[in-house]
């Protein structure tokens, strides 16, 4: 993976496969402390302690389709790499919180990538699933709610074309507001 986007969105597709009905994706851009911290929080089936020991491991995965798991050894590398750092926090029935830091200014941090077609990506592909993004730039905050959206749409399908086009406008106009790399 060579963007942060795409990171966020495999941990978020992993959430989802955890039966998580929501999804809270927060980031926080701190030029003053040189840090950019991504968190995905979900209320999914979580993880035993062992399952958190061994999730780190690229050889370990509870999918059957590929004997590896990449997504969480992929992020902890690109944190690492970049003068951060990963931290996983899970309970079982209670759901998963992943938290990745990283130097802004690291030659060897990745860039955003492309957060508002991630994020319809999600949200297209998953339409029983509630998601928030909290998006912060040195104080300047953009907060996307699909619940929220859903209740002004009514009986449309969150996926409808015109719904997702609205929406693409809304997280486009809105991290362009807050001055974000995204």
């Amino acid at each position: 993976m060579l963007e942060l986007a795409q990171h966020i969105l495999d941990i978020a597709e992993n959430s989802i496969r955890a039966g998580a009905k929501l999804i809270v994706i927060s980031v926080n851009e701190d030029t003053e402390k040189n840090l950019l911290t991504i968190e995905i929080n979900d209320d999914g089936c979580g993880m035993k302690e062992e399952e958190v020991k061994k999730a780190l491991d690229p050889f370990y995965t509870t999918k059957t389709v590929r004997p590896v798991g990449l997504g969480l050894p992929l992020l902890t590398d690109a944190a690492r790499k970049s003068g951060g750092k990963l931290d996983l926090q899970s309970q079982t029935g209670r759901g998963t919180k992943v938290t990745a830091t990283f130097r802004i200014d690291h030659i060897d941090r990745q860039p955003m990538g492309n957060i508002p077609a991630t994020l319809i990506t999600l949200i297209a592909a998953n339409s029983e699933v509630d998601f928030i993004y909290d998006h912060r730039h040195n104080g300047r905050q953009f907060k996307l709610d699909t619940r929220e959206i859903r209740d002004e749409i009514y009986d449309v399908p969150i996926y409808h074309p015109e719904i997702i086009k609205y929406i693409r406008n809304i997280i486009e106009e809105g991290l362009c507001e807050i001055e974000t790399e995204a």
